[in-house]
């Protein structure tokens, strides 16, 4: 885990050399703790962290600035401001005549696109307009763009190799999910140049070997790939209607849509989860913010020693007495300016009520989205799959299985990116010649049914709901 960097107030970065040293530490580290040699590796798989990107210099490699996080809010008046544009509704308009009279799901998106900080496409627009020196290399093509993945393969082939995969392209927001390219548009909307961006292959893809410098040997990176979509397919969610529910640093719930590929709607977003030869399989995602960074924060303030405690914590009493607590660390899509809180203490509160109001409001979350999934994905829901540090939890996993009516798997491993990464390197490199193989390898460790009906938690949700409007625009 690369510790973030912030250098003013709503500035998340990362160090790309600290980035760089750690995930070629860790390599080894694997290595040698499984008692094997470099020699050994018949391919590199490689997972990351998405939308967050550098920029740097084509011929000298050197960054314009460090990594600015997915989590950054440097964008906000950005984003305010075209979201209250008039430019904007002209758009909205444009756009919803097209859909009404094509009844082409590829206009639906643009009809009510929002800008958040979430995205990479403002954080981008803003380097291009308070960066001079990435500014001025885009006018001579001499300006690379690059996810966290980009990079890595960049540095890890002493810059002979510069790309990305569809996973990652689709998850910034500003590549077309419809057409698979990088989006004219949405660039010249936004005065971001064209010529910055990487060729976009495979994920399961022979893209190279490292220089032999960085491990002693050459190795093959056969994978690049997205951290959720690998979670997806180390979940082995292949088939359309599979359901994957991580729970980390933030929320993630991914619908396996097979070759249907649903147009972005309000709280959901389309993404290319894999690309393997002929064969693309999308995705539709609704993310949340704020859970294992909520629970982090507790622990960091001393409300458990533990994470392990804070189950039994939850279940010592017979509710929160109340208590709400309003996720709002990082950003929200809705409201970049929501405030984290806890609402209705009282004298008689304790760290178990205070607890207990963390792990439920991630529970309610997850219900949240998946109502909105429910609804509005055409495709019945298959099994679902939790994975994540917070699936660890016993009390969340089982008030969302309770809430949603839903059987929920745990997988024994609950890091699923990196074996997804595995997986995907291992078919591109024949260690595995198919998916089916891959499915005899899970492990499930836990199966929740529900045991509540969702009716008695109502009035518990109703309260949080409430909190939770008034806590916007804080």
């Amino acid at each position: 885990q690369v510790e973030s960097l912030y250098p003013h107030p709503g500035w998340v970065e990362l160090d790309p050399e600290v980035l760089w040293s750690q995930f070629v530490g860790v390599i080894k580290e694997a290595v040698q703790a499984a008692g094997l040699h470099m020699r050994q590796i018949a391919g590199l798989g490689i997972s990351t962290q998405r939308a967050t990107f550098i920029t740097w210099h084509r011929k000298t490699g050197k960054p314009f600035h460090n990594f600015i996080s997915w989590q950054d809010l440097r964008s906000s008046e950005l984003v305010n401001s075209w979201n209250k544009s008039l430019l904007l509704k002209v758009i909205h308009i444009i756009f919803t005549v097209l859909h009404f009279l094509t009844g082409n799901d590829r206009f639906l998106a643009p009809s009510f696109l929002t800008f958040s900080t979430q995205q990479t496409s403002m954080k981008l627009s803003w380097v291009f307009k308070n960066i001079h020196e990435a500014e001025e290399a885009a006018k001579k093509n001499n300006c690379c763009f690059g996810t966290v993945d980009t990079w890595l393969l960049y540095r890890l082939t002493k810059g002979s190799v510069y790309a990305t995969d569809y996973s990652n392209a689709s998850a910034t927001g500003i590549f077309e999910p419809f057409t698979k390219c990088w989006n004219p548009s949405l660039c010249n909307l936004l005065s971001i140049p064209m010529s910055i961006y990487p060729p976009v292959k495979d994920t399961s893809f022979n893209f190279g070997s490292t220089d032999s410098e960085i491990f002693g040997v050459p190795i093959p990176i056969m994978a690049v790939v997205a951290d959720q979509q690998s979670a997806m397919f180390g979940e082995c969610c292949f088939h359309p209607g599979d359901v994957k529910l991580t729970m980390g640093t933030g929320g993630f719930w991914n619908v396996n849509t097979g070759e249907h590929l649903f147009a972005s709607q309000r709280d959901l977003y389309p993404l290319i989860g894999w690309k393997i030869g002929e064969e693309v399989v999308y995705l539709t995602e609704g993310c949340m913010s704020d859970i294992g960074t909520a629970i982090k924060w507790a622990q960091d303030i001393d409300l458990f020693t533990n994470v392990d405690e804070t189950a039994k914590m939850a279940r010592s009493i017979v509710d929160s007495q109340g208590v709400c607590f309003v996720p709002g660390f990082q950003i929200s899509v809705k409201d970049p300016y929501l405030c984290a809180s806890f609402m209705g203490l009282k004298p008689s509160t304790t760290r178990n009520h205070l607890v207990r109001a963390i792990l439920e409001s991630v529970a309610f979350r997850n219900k949240q989205l998946y109502d909105v999934i429910v609804k509005k994905v055409r495709i019945p829901l298959q099994t679902i799959r939790a994975d994540g540090g917070v699936s660890n939890n016993s009390f969340v996993m089982q008030m969302t299985s309770d809430l949603i009516s839903k059987k929920i798997e745990k997988p024994a491993n609950a890091d699923m990116s990196s074996l997804g990464a595995a997986f995907l390197a291992g078919l591109a490199s024949g260690f595995w010649t198919d998916k089916e193989q891959l499915k005899k390898l899970r492990q499930i460790e836990a199966v929740f049914e529900p045991q509540k009906d969702p009716e008695e938690y109502k009035p518990a949700m109703d309260t949080w709901l409430q909190a939770m409007k008034r806590s916007l625009h804080w």
